[in-house]
């Protein structure tokens, strides 16, 4: 049998009272007696009420509620930025609705469409081009809006990313300096500014040690490949450009699929190939000889986020449309970067 949710006229028949009475006890409105706001609250408890929260965010405007959109809430990065985002909103009385996108821009658009009609406080967004009007039109609507893992070139919307730039610049300079001269590029067929910063960084690399970019040696794979046919294309770009000493895989996952062609090809690594992947995670520890990797700052990233937008949720008056914030990574030397004999 289901237990009935119980109802704020249940509590009135519970307690002998008015609707209005348990109402005003429960909102902490009105002047009630002591002693009846005590026998509500002692029966509301008892039973484990809680209020609808639509119907309070309809009465008040205020939902207690974030929306995180998300890439893809499965994933490894994005999991633990949830998890500190849902910590850190908790600790101020919110909760947390997860969506994912998996980068396709009809699903974005119904996802934060869904997201207003719930009336929540916030939004903690991953960005992709094609949303520009809709974020625009929640900010108009006076809801605050924080990007995270992206940003809108030329749009004031505070963002907070690890700076890609930067982090990619430095791991192919990395493997130029350790003497590979070859240095293929295998990332996604996304129109993702971050994607589009670490594919400048390589290049910008190539271009600071005298080195002339080869379009030849930079592969992009179709987002919505499935793994099989991911990892035949990847196979295919490797075996086709022997010359190719190094590779730089802009994603962790692009980076796990690329071990695995090399592992089928019996290639060995860094003799036969070098390899830098973006995003450190524990697959990349634990295959030898150790991957060399781009560790993004996970936890300073989503902490940065939630409490740019908490600040607004709480009344901070200071406009922080043009908070930018790119924080720096980590290059995590492993043994397949060794220094080139």
């Amino acid at each position: 049998m289901i237990n009935k949710k119980l109802s704020i006229k249940d509590i009135a028949k519970l307690t002998n009272t008015s609707i209005t009475t348990v109402s005003f006890v429960l909102n902490g409105k009105g002047r009630i007696s002591k002693e009846i706001s005590k026998k509500i609250l002692d029966v509301a408890a008892k039973n484990g009420y809680e209020p609808n929260r639509m119907a309070v965010g309809l009465r008040t405007g205020v939902s207690k509620v974030i929306g995180l959109v998300v890439e893809t809430i499965g994933g490894v990065f994005f999991g633990e930025m949830a998890k500190v985002i849902e910590e850190e909103a908790e600790k101020e009385g919110y909760r947390i609705i997860y969506c994912s996108t998996n980068n396709n821009i009809q699903k974005g658009k119904d996802v934060i469409k869904m997201l207003s009609q719930q009336l929540v406080d916030g939004y903690i967004v991953t960005p992709m081009k094609g949303l520009e009007k809709d974020i625009q039109n929640l900010i108009a609507n006076e809801k605050p809006v924080v990007l995270i893992d992206g940003y809108f070139p030329g749009l004031d919307i505070p963002y907070v990313l690890v700076d890609n730039y930067n982090s990619a610049f430095n791991a192919v300079d990395h493997l130029l300096h350790a003497g590979y001269k070859n240095v293929g590029l295998v990332t996604a067929d996304l129109d993702l500014v971050q994607l589009q910063d670490r594919a400048q960084g390589y290049k910008d690399a190539l271009k600071a040690h005298h080195i002339k970019e080869d379009k030849k040696l930079v592969f992009k794979l179709p987002f919505q490949a499935g793994k099989e046919e991911s990892i035949k294309a990847i196979k295919a770009f490797i075996e086709q450009h022997k010359q190719m000493d190094a590779l730089f895989f802009t994603t962790n996952y692009l980076g796990t699929m690329g071990l695995e062609c090399i592992q089928e090809l019996q290639l060995s690594i860094p003799n036969d190939l070098a390899v830098v992947s973006f995003d450190d995670n524990e697959v990349f520890s634990l295959y030898p000889p150790g991957i060399t990797t781009v560790r993004q700052p996970t936890y300073e990233i989503a902490k940065s986020a939630i409490d740019l937008l908490l600040s607004q949720m709480n009344g901070d008056k200071d406009d922080i449309s043009k908070v930018k914030l790119r924080i720096p990574s980590q290059l995590i030397q492993r043994g397949s970067t060794i220094l080139k004999n």
